[in-house]
């Protein structure tokens, strides 16, 4: 029986460490419910839980990174304000600060669809929705993921970056999506590896900032409609 109902969480402005012992959590309690599932033959539901959140500045870098890809050491990260951690999702490093919605969905995708290359690009084509709400067009870069801009150019530049992991077809981790970022905190990587393509935001494109609150509320829908999710708030 798939459980298509999603918890909808907005924790506002976390801490990135903090925000990643709450998704463990959530993460293992749903693993043990299908653990329990199949050691027990039970058929209890699995839950699922869609966060946003945004954090202060904080680089972290995939299982599969390259740490030279940090361009600053401990004393450049004090100075500009800045943590790094090292974690388990896929991806090279990224940026996460103030101003860019940081998504994590905790899906069982038994109860969507258990295909982790759909997923991802399920994630991106709510990210490219939610753009075209807002006139800005955008779409895929072959053997990239994420969302860019001007992607089949040498304008080509990035806006919204994606790292997950999942077990036994739970996820976590998420996308990384500017819309009112710091740009300049860019410039002290080298973004999920990339060192000839540029990093945007909604704010740089339309060449304002733009009201997060119902930027989130257009990303819940897209994400609601192409999951078929039930959201609770």
């Amino acid at each position: 029986m798939q459980n298509k109902k999603v918890q909808f969480m907005d924790w506002g402005l976390v801490d990135y460490q903090e925000a990643w012992d709450r998704q463990e959590s959530i993460f293992a309690k749903t693993l043990a419910i299908k653990h329990d599932n199949r050691v027990n033959q039970t058929t209890t539901e699995t839950p699922n839980y869609l966060i946003f959140t945004e954090h202060p500045h904080v680089y972290t870098l995939g299982k599969s990174g390259h740490m030279e890809y940090l361009l600053l050491d401990e004393a450049g990260l004090k100075e500009k304000n800045a943590t790094f951690y090292k974690i388990n999702r896929g991806g090279d490093i990224t940026y996460h600060g103030p101003g860019q919605i940081v998504g994590y969905p905790i899906l069982d995708l038994d109860n969507f669809f258990t295909d982790i290359h759909l997923y991802l690009r399920t994630l991106e084509e709510a990210i490219i929705l939610t753009l075209a709400d807002y006139g800005i067009e955008a779409g895929r870069y072959p053997g990239f993921t994420g969302v860019w801009l001007d992607a089949d150019n040498d304008k080509a530049r990035k806006i919204c970056a994606m790292g997950v992991r999942a077990s036994r077809w739970v996820t976590m981790h998420g996308f990384a999506f500017n819309v009112n970022a710091d740009l300049n905190y860019f410039g002290n990587i080298v973004p999920c590896g990339i060192d000839d393509k540029d990093v945007t935001s909604m704010e740089r494109e339309l060449g304002h900032p733009v009201d997060i609150t119902e930027v989130k509320n257009k990303l819940k829908a897209h994400l609601a409609s192409l999951f078929a999710m039930e959201i609770a708030d």
